[in-house]
């Protein structure tokens, strides 16, 4: 994609070795707690984390389809 770098406000999503992903993105659970759906939770350790979409489709040919 030539956006990730080492600068720490650089969003980027990849895969562990045990097949989960992880995300690198702007914490803003505060910001979107209170405009989440009625059947939307977000646990004590858990955060919303928002990644530009050019990240996610860039990731999109790397995800597994199963």
């Amino acid at each position: 994609m030539g956006t990730t770098n080492s600068s720490p406000s650089c969003p980027d999503i990849w895969e562990l070795d045990n097949g989960d992903f992880a995300v690198v993105g702007r914490d803003l659970t505060s910001a979107y707690t209170g405009r989440l759906p009625t059947d939307v939770s977000v646990a004590p350790d858990e955060r919303i984390v928002i990644i530009p979409r050019v990240t996610l489709i860039a990731a999109r040919s790397d995800i597994p389809h199963a």
